[in-house]
C-alpha cells in the first residue's frame, strides 16, 4: 500500500474557495425561503436535551460517521442559511462517548466544479495504513450527481478539521458510454476490500423503477472503473439512496470490519427508498469473487420489508467501532411538522440516538439498542415491580422528568390463548395499528406507554403491544400512536406499526422508550422491532408533561418490572 499512497496524496490540491450556492437536483428547495436566516425563539418547548442537533438550521443525512484516534466523527448535511434544505455543506462534530458532541467548522463545501452546487452524502473509509477517506457525492457544474474524494490534511489532528480534495475530482461520473442516469447516481458507501486487494464501493441509482447499487472497484482508492454489473438490484423499488453494505456475525453482538466474509457471517444491504422515505434491508450471502450480493431465500425487498425502524428513520449510515467491537447505527429523523413551523423554531432535523446493531439468533433479521453510553445521562431513577395492570387501568410513572425520560418496562401475559383472532387479511401491521389505535378496546392489548401525555389524557403519544392469534402461531403488533400527541392539527400524526417476532412460552414482552420532548425512540422485544416518532404536544410539555402505563384489553396484564430515570442534558454543539 505505500506506493499506492503515495500516488494517493499526489493528487490533491488545496482547498480553493467557501462558495455555497443554490441547488437544483431531485430535492424540494424552497426558493423563496432560502434567503430567510433563521432565528430560533427563546421559547424552545421541542428542542432536544440529549438528541444530536445543532443550535439553529436545517440537517439531514448523516455523512462519514467514524472512530479515528479514539475520537468520534460525525458529519452531516447542513443548511448554514435556514431551516430549509438547500445549500449544503458537511458540518462536522466530535465526541469521546457518542452522547456530548463539540461542532467544528464545516469539514466539506463546494469549491471545485464537481461539487459546486453542493456536497451531498457520504461515507467514511479507513484504509489500510489507517488514513481516512471520505467518498462523497458532489452536485457538479452541470447539475450532474457525481462522486469525489477528500483526505484530511493534517493527519496529526485528531479532530481533522481541514480536509482536501482530489484534484481528479470526479473519480466516477455519469457517461454516455455507462448510461448512468445524471441525476440518480449518488451516496457512496464505505468501501471494503475484495480477496484481490481491490477496494469496491457500492452507490444507489436507478433504471425506471429497478433499483441498482452500483459497483465500482480501484487499486489505489483514486482511479475507479465500473464493474460489469451492479452488486444487486431490484425491481419496482424506485431510488436507492444512501445504501449501505456491511458484514455482522451469525454469533454473538460483536461487530466486525466492511472487508470481513467468511463462513461465520452473513451480508446486511441497506437501501434507503426514496419513494416512501423508509430504510430497508435483506440479509444475505455476498460472493466476493463474482462480486454479487444475494438475499437469503424468503427475503422481502423494498418497502414491504425488514426496515430498521418503523415510525420516522431514514438516511442511515453505519460503521465499525473498532475500539469497542461494535457497530454501530446513526440516522437523520425528520419533522412532522410544517415548513412554516419549521422556520418559526428557526430548527429542522435531529438525528438518532447511535444504536448498536447485531444479527438476532434467528440469522433472520438485526438487532438494536441504543449504545450504552447514553444511560450515563440517567438521574432519578424510579422503579415498579409485579404490578397488576387490569382491564381499563392507566398508572402514572412518578418522580422523573417525564419530557426527557428513559423507561424500560417489562410485562407478562398469562393467557396466550385469549388472544383475539388475527384475520386473514389483516396484513399491513401500520394499518392494524391505524384502525386499532390505543383508545380501541381489544383482548389482551393494547397495553403499554403514554408518552408525553397532559394531565386528563387529551394529548399522549401511546406506544403498545397487542396480540393475536394468528393460523398456528401468535402474533405480537407493536404500534407507535401519535393520532393524539398534539391539539395542533398541522403535523403529521400517521401511526406507525410492525408485527413482532417473540416466542410467547416465554410469556414476556419488554418495551424500552427514550423520550425527549419531541421524540419518542421505542425498542419492543429486546430492540427486535423499533419505532421512532416524531410529536409536537401543546399541553404536555416540559414540566406539564407525564408518563403513564396503561391496559385498554379486557384480560389483565401484569408488570413484571418497569425502571425509569429522568434524563440529564447532554452537552451538544
Amino acid at each position: 500500500m505505500a506506493n499506492s499512497n503515495v500516488a494517493f496524496f499526489f493528487f490533491f490540491a488545496l482547498l480553493i474557495g467557501h462558495g455555497i450556492v443554490e441547488l437544483e437536483a431531485s430535492h424540494h428547495v424552497y426558493k423563496h425561503l432560502l434567503g430567510l436566516l433563521s432565528s430560533a425563539p427563546a421559547n424552545q418547548p421541542y428542542r432536544t436535551g440529549y438528541h444530536f442537533q445543532p443550535p439553529k438550521n436545517w440537517i439531514n443525512d448523516p455523512n462519514g460517521v467514524m472512530i479515528y484516534k479514539g475520537l468520534y466523527h460525525f458529519f452531516y448535511q447542513y443548511n448554514p442559511k435556514g431551516a430549509v434544505w438547500g445549500n449544503i455543506v458537511w458540518a462536522h462534530s466530535t465526541s469521546n462517548d457518542l452522547v456530548n458532541w463539540t461542532p467544528h467548522e464545516p469539514a466539506i463545501y463546494p469549491s471545485q466544479p464537481s461539487d459546486i452546487n453542493g456536497c451531498w452524502s457520504g461515507s467514511a473509509t479507513i484504509l489500510s495504513s489507517g488514513k481516512p477517506a471520505m467518498l462523497y457525492t458532489g452536485i457538479d457544474s452541470q447539475n450532474r450527481q457525481v462522486q469525489n474524494l477528500a483526505i484530511p490534511k493534517n493527519l496529526s489532528d485528531p479532530y481533522l478539521t481541514e480536509w482536501v480534495k482530489s484534484a481528479k475530482n470526479p473519480l466516477m461520473q455519469p457517461t454516455a458510454q455507462n448510461h448512468i442516469n445524471a441525476s440518480s447516481f449518488r451516496d457512496p458507501t464505505t468501501a471494503w476490500l475484495g480477496p484481490n486487494k481491490e477496494w469496491r464501493v457500492i452507490i444507489g441509482s436507478k433504471v425506471n423503477r429497478q433499483g441498482l447499487a452500483i459497483l465500482y472497484k480501484s487499486k489505489n482508492f483514486v482511479n475507479w472503473y465500473q464493474s460489469k454489473t451492479p452488486l444487486h438490484s431490484a425491481d419496482n423499488t424506485g431510488m436507492w439512496e444512501c445504501p449501505d453494505f456491511f458484514p455482522a456475525l451469525l454469533h454473538g453482538q460483536n461487530g466486525v470490519d466492511t472487508s470481513l466474509n467468511g463462513p461465520n457471517v452473513k451480508h446486511v444491504l441497506k437501501v434507503s427508498l426514496d419513494d416512501t422515505k423508509h430504510d430497508c434491508y435483506t440479509i444475505g450471502s455476498y460472493d466476493n469473487v463474482e462480486d454479487i450480493y444475494t438475499p437469503d431465500e424468503g427475503s422481502v425487498e423494498g418497502d414491504s420489508g425488514l426496515r430498521y425502524d418503523y415510525g420516522k428513520y431514514y438516511a442511515s449510515k453505519t460503521f465499525f467501532d473498532n475500539v469497542q467491537n461494535r457497530r454501530i447505527l446513526t440516522s437523520w429523523i425528520n419533522e412532522s411538522s410544517s415548513v412554516a413551523d419549521d422556520i418559526k423554531k428557526g430548527w429542522s432535523g435531529v438525528h438518532a440516538i447511535p444504536r448498536k446493531i447485531w444479527l438476532d439468533e434467528s440469522g433472520k433479521q438485526l438487532v438494536q439498542w441504543p449504545v450504552v453510553e447514553i444511560e450515563k445521562l440517567r438521574a432519578n431513577h424510579v422503579s415498579l415491580a409485579n404490578k397488576l395492570l387490569e382491564g381499563g387501568s392507566v398508572i402514572e410513572v412518578p418522580g422523573v422528568t417525564a419530557a426527557q425520560a428513559d423507561v424500560e418496562v417489562s410485562f407478562e401475559i398469562k393467557d396466550f390463548e385469549k388472544a383475539e383472532v388475527l384475520e386473514p387479511s389483516w396484513t399491513n401491521p401500520q394499518l392494524l395499528c391505524s384502525r386499532k389505535g390505543a383508545s380501541v378496546k381489544g383482548s389482551l392489548g393494547p397495553f403499554g406507554l403514554l408518552v408525553l401525555a397532559s394531565e386528563g389524557l387529551k394529548e399522549r403519544t401511546a406506544v403498545f403491544f397487542r396480540i393475536f392469534k394468528g393460523h398456528n402461531k401468535y402474533m405480537v403488533l407493536m404500534c407507535g400512536d401519535q393520532s393524539r400527541s398534539s391539539l395542533n392539527q398541522d403535523n403529521d400524526m400517521t401511526t406507525y406499526g410492525a408485527f413482532l417476532d417473540v416466542d410467547n412460552r416465554q410469556h414476556k414482552l419488554s418495551l424500552r422508550s427514550l423520550i425527549d420532548h419531541s421524540i419518542v425512540e421505542s425498542f419492543g422485544g429486546g430492540g427486535e422491532v423499533c419505532i421512532t416518532s416524531r410529536v409536537y404536544p401543546t399541553l404536555a410539555i416540559n414540566e406539564a408533561a407525564h408518563l403513564y402505563a396503561f391496559n385498554n384489553g379486557n384480560q389483565s396484564i401484569k408488570i413484571l418490572e418497569l425502571n425509569a430515570w429522568s434524563m440529564k442534558t447532554a452537552k451538544i454543539n
